[in-house]
């Protein structure tokens, strides 16, 4: 059969590789067109129609600025679609591009299946309406969604995380020598521009209050180190932060998927969202968010595993104290690795993109 497959950032494209590895095996004549990154174009055997790092775009005044190049991409993404024929449309996250693909795909006949839920039950719940017209099957990643969907007239397919397996192999593949602990403290600022701009400044000036820790930035794929130039004099190391989390003591973690693998390689973390860091935008964010939190550790345990220092409340002062609570022999270091634990029991067992390519491939 025929597949295609949008997966537009970075945070997704190991699990859109996983999936298409899977179909692979499942169809051995498989032919793949897709919108992602390197990891897919090695899964997929050709390159991307659009590479994500020119899709991954973040904020309202980001997205202002580059309309165009959006409107350029779903034009694009559109004639792929009309031009490669496929039997199935896989959508992955990123749901105010992918739903208009939905839509698209759904008037030409096509079935679409969607991995990776949008975080609708967080905030836009109103995109259900969407996702019930155009979207054959939810294949969720997050136990918790299930529920939600059903109280909305819409059945959700729990698959498994696919972060369970990766990183637990990546974990496995690692020399012993790899996965010691050292004194070593990981920033994580995201793998976009906006979120690297906004939360890198804050996270160095807490890394420069811990003098007798060595500091390490896990730079993004697809991301001009001189960007990270502008906001900090610490190290950045690219396509290793697996392999960092592993050794680090703890992590500053801007909040996304990072949040749950830092988790699930049993790092300690303080979660950083800065955006504009205004009380207003704290005030506005609390009130259209549906859920108490925004950490995957804190939704999926339903309980504050991690810190979280949003906004106006993401400053130096306060994160350092937040990370000093977590540091091995403070009080707070046991109970945020019992809360680990209590997620990865959770999720449930390894094989999410096994069971999602069965369900697609059917």
């Amino acid at each position: 059969m025929r597949y295609f497959l949008a997966a537009g950032e970075a945070s997704v494209d190991l699990h859109a590789s996983e999936l298409s590895e899977q179909i692979k095996r499942r169809d051995t004549e498989a032919e793949f067109t897709f919108l992602g990154g390197d990891l897919m174009e090695k899964a997929a055997g050709v390159k991307p129609l659009i590479h994500y790092r020119d899709m991954a775009f973040m904020g309202f005044s980001e997205v202002l600025r580059n309309l165009s190049k959006i409107f350029g991409n779903l034009r694009r993404a559109k004639q792929g679609i009309s031009e490669s024929a496929p039997d199935r449309v896989i959508l992955v996250d990123y749901p105010s591009f992918n739903l208009k693909l939905a839509q698209y795909a759904h008037q030409r006949g096509i079935r679409v299946d969607y991995y990776i839920s949008p975080k609708i039950w967080a905030w836009k719940s109103w995109r259900i309406k969407k996702i019930r017209r155009y979207v054959s099957r939810m294949l969720s990643i997050l136990p918790f969604e299930p529920e939600w969907y059903a109280r909305h007239g819409f059945e959700a397919t729990y698959v498994g995380n696919p972060s369970v397996e990766e990183i637990d192999r990546r974990l496995e593949s690692l020399p012993s020598e790899a996965r010691q602990r050292r004194r070593m403290l990981l920033l994580v600022p995201g793998s976009r521009v906006g979120e690297i701009r906004n939360n890198l400044p804050i996270m160095d000036a807490v890394a420069r209050q811990f003098s007798d820790y060595e500091v390490i930035v896990a730079g993004a794929p697809g991301i001009a180190p001189d960007l990270y130039e502008k906001y900090t004099t610490y190290t950045v190391v690219t396509g290793r932060t697996f392999e960092l989390m592993a050794q680090a003591t703890a992590a500053l973690v801007t909040s996304g998927t990072a949040t749950l693998e830092c988790a699930l390689a049993g790092t300690p973390q303080v979660v950083c969202y800065r955006a504009n860091g205004s009380k207003l935008s704290y005030d506005l964010f609390k009130h259209i968010l549906s859920v108490p939190y925004v950490s995957l550790p804190n939704l999926i345990t339903g309980k504050p595993v991690v810190h979280e220092a949003l906004l106006h409340l993401c400053t130096p002062e306060i994160v350092a104290t937040q990370l000093r609570e977590v540091l091995p022999g403070a009080p707070g270091h046991q109970r945020q690795l019992d809360g680990y634990a209590e997620m990865r029991r959770l999720l449930g067992p390894a094989g999410a993109a096994s069971r999602a390519a069965d369900i697609i491939t059917s």
